[in-house]
């Protein structure tokens, strides 16, 4: 098996058998004598035994940070830029093991895993142009002889908190946006891929040490989200708390983090449609379609987990759509012939039985898949990839299943396309197919998708780190990565300068006495 590399990877990336989930400086440590066993999705095999960190091992962490702060926020922008710079060099050379340590450790294909720490690499370099072109405007004051503008500040440590299915990619999106910011950053990942959360830890230390750098501009905590998660989140000095997860985790975080005035970034589920039109090049939506569905055995906030089809095409891209489904090789995700891995534990082939059972209550038909496939390699985690035929208004259609299911529907005219696509409780991602001008510009107008991402000719899952990611309603509201997205990193602050010395009242008010 693929998986039997693991002491490769691990010797590579500083891991061993026994860990411990918090960072201070160069140390890791952790008291809580409570446990993580750390199991590979593909085999059950335990990879590693993590001790999480307790709230004093947080109050630890968060000090430190605190401290860097101090430090971090002075150093100019551009040198900010190039430690991210070197960053990214440091992945590049990490490439490979940092790539099969997600295939091991989360389950994705290896082209997956290795395209996850691509996107790594990319938004660093994103971050270091970024460092060079911050800025505020020079605004137009009423008064006479007077200048106003606007500067842009470091907000202080930022905490980030991410789900198991991007165990590395969405830490960078926000630290090296944070750190070009001037922000230090306090990572809690996952308790179900921790392993990943040390190794860029590791990373990033050695990279910070190098460059001169407080080491406490980066910190990793591993924890139970009743103890060291809700420590975060009440925590004041971390000004903005950037959270990936369920819709359910987000009202918890943006309830507690508003309390205190708090910023967030929250981005929560998604329930991703896609459209084909009898306008599209069925050939590409196809590919784009069978990719967002099975992708990532389903475990992406991006998944496509509704299709919408018109009813001219909709029998033929089915009986295609499900022959590819009839081809996925399912199994060892770090096997290149693999092209659908594990899903991340039972609980989640758990969740998958309960759905597919409610389809089926609800009236839908199962066109493909819908059972649990004999463990191949001793863990009862893979599934068929599968395809239902159900009503858009059905209760599990409306929830978010991070699974491979794909519910199927069919539409007759755009605007029925669109009321479909817009009639879930969520928000991120959305697309449809067509080679009509029309029906695109349509689909990407105010009385079109009313998601935060609405593509043409392009599926639902992935994204460009160049673009804002983000959806809106249940999906959180908040933007990661590119565009202006690094603003929420940092304090607004608008500047009134007199440089003429009489002194003029704003709105031509006369105070004299």
């Amino acid at each position: 098996m693929a998986t039997q590399d693991k002491h490769g990877i691990f010797e590579s990336l500083g891991l061993g058998p026994s860990l411990e989930g918090a960072s201070v400086g160069d140390e890791w440590f952790a008291s809580s004598k409570d446990f993580i066993e750390v199991k590979s999705p593909t085999t059950g095999e335990v990879l590693a035994k993590v001790e999480q960190a307790s709230e004093a091992d947080y109050e630890q962490v968060a000090a430190q940070a605190s401290r860097a702060f101090e430090t971090w926020r002075a150093v100019p922008t551009p040198k900010r830029g190039e430690v991210v710079r070197l960053l990214g060099a440091a992945l590049r050379e990490k490439k490979e093991p940092l790539g099969r340590l997600v295939s091991l450790e989360m389950g994705k294909i290896l082209t997956e895993g290795l395209g996850e720490v691509q996107e790594m690499i990319d938004i660093c370099d994103y971050a270091v142009g970024l460092s060079r072109t911050l800025s505020g405007p020079t605004l137009q004051s009423e008064r006479p002889k007077h200048r106003m503008m606007e500067q842009w500040h470091p907000l202080g440590p930022v905490g980030v908190i991410t789900a198991f299915n991007f165990p590395v990619a969405v830490w960078a999106w926000n630290s090296a946006l944070a750190f070009v910011c001037g922000d230090p950053v306090i990572w809690k990942p996952s308790s179900k891929t921790p392993l990943c959360a040390i190794a860029c830890q590791n990373i990033a230390r050695d990279v910070l040490r190098a460059a001169g750098v407080p080491v406490g501009v980066s910190n990793v905590i591993i924890g139970r989200g009743s103890g060291v998660g809700e420590s975060i989140l009440a925590d004041p000095r971390l000004g903005l708390i950037s959270a990936t997860g369920s819709t359910r985790v987000g009202k918890h975080i943006g309830q507690v983090v508003g309390a205190r005035l708090g910023r967030t970034i929250l981005e929560l589920g998604g329930n991703n449609a896609l459209i084909i039109s009898d306008k599209a090049d069925l050939t590409g939506a196809l590919a784009s379609a069978f990719f967002g569905a099975v992708g990532t055995a389903g475990q992406r906030c991006t998944s496509t987990r509704r299709l919408i089809i018109h009813e001219r095409v909709y029998d033929a891209f089915l009986d295609k759509l499900v022959t590819n489904y009839q081809k996925v090789n399912i199994g060892d995700p770090l096997d290149p012939k693999t092209l659908m891995g594990p899903l991340i534990d039972e609980g989640a082939v758990g969740d998958f039985e309960k759905a597919v059972a409610a389809a089926r209550q609800q009236g839908g038909e199962i066109l493909y898949g819908g059972k649990v496939l004999e463990p191949p390699f001793g863990r009862r985690t893979f599934v068929q990839p599968t395809v239902v035929a159900i009503d858009n208004g059905a209760p599990i259609v409306q929830t978010e299943t991070f699974a491979p299911i794909l519910y199927v529907m069919k539409y007759s005219s755009l605007e029925q396309a669109i009321a479909l696509q817009n009639g879930v409780p969520q928000g991120l991602s959305s697309a449809i197919f067509t080679d009509s001008l029309s029906e695109a510009e349509r689909f990407l107008s105010y009385v079109g998708s009313d998601c935060g991402i609405a593509n043409v000719n392009v599926g639902t899952s992935g994204a460009e780190i160049g673009g804002a990611f983000g959806g809106e309603k249940e999906t959180g509201g908040g933007r990661e990565s590119g565009s202006d997205s690094w603003k929420q990193y940092m304090r607004r602050q608008t500047n009134t300068v007199n440089w003429g010395g009489e002194i003029h009242l704003a709105q031509g008010v006369d105070f004299h006495s």
